[in-house]
């Protein structure tokens, strides 16, 4: 299940926890899983957040609850849906707020955030799979421990890095990360019930993870 196009810089973390009982149980339950009901991403996507996003390019790291529960939306990326399918709330107000932040009215067509994947930031749900039509259906699935543990290798094991964390779920997973040498960014989530209570809007998150990198001698991400 593990994917033949990992970049070589994540080589040591998946080899580390592919040899651990959680993991190789966790492998056994996804596979029942798939083959007993109908499950998102597609199976080959399930790990792409770290395909597309090498660990020796990251930048920033956005952390996600589960994917879209809904046929043909999850990609393996977090807050991200496949081309052509319509644009979730939720993006729909992180896109909103990065007009806010740029003075811009530019609004995608498309809610694949592969582009930003691209350019350095992982896109990462902490839980990589659900069932069709059940938002956190596999929260029984010990992937909580997976993305825990992936989180704190990436905190100990890259500099100056940008987590955003959304919400109070995001916030918690964030206890792992080394914030005297990474830039930590909380705020509310981007949801609409959120959103209308005020703890979205104006959190200028975009602009200010740019600043850092910027600080820090990285390129800036063409949000």
């Amino acid at each position: 299940m593990l994917p033949y196009n990992l970049d070589a810089s994540w080589k040591s973390f998946f080899e580390t926890e592919q040899h651990k009982e959680y993991f190789e149980k966790l492998m056994i339950q996804v596979e029942n899983e798939y083959n007993h009901d109908i499950c998102f991403p597609p199976k080959e996507l399930i790990f792409n957040a770290f395909v597309i996003c090498p660990l020796n390019d990251l930048k920033i790291v956005i952390i996600g609850q589960d994917p879209y529960h809904g046929e043909g939306e999850a990609n393996g990326l977090c807050f991200s849906v496949n081309d052509g399918v319509a644009i979730p709330p939720s993006l729909k107000n992180i896109f909103t707020e990065i007009n806010l932040e740029y003075d811009r009215v530019f609004f995608p067509t498309s809610g694949n955030l592969e582009r930003w994947a691209k350019q350095g930031v992982l896109l990462l749900n902490a839980s990589l799979t659900v069932r069709k039509d059940q938002a956190n259906s596999h929260k029984h699935l010990n992937w909580n421990t997976f993305t825990d543990n992936a989180i704190r290798f990436i905190s100990e094991n890259t500099e100056n890095t940008v987590f955003l964390l959304w919400g109070s779920y995001a916030q918690k997973k964030g206890a792992k990360i080394d914030r005297n040498k990474h830039l930590v960014l909380e705020t509310g989530h981007p949801s609409p019930l959120s959103a209308n209570r005020g703890l979205w809007f104006g959190n200028n998150h975009f602009n200010s993870a740019n600043d850092y990198l910027l600080v820090h001698g990285r390129k800036p991400i063409e949000w």
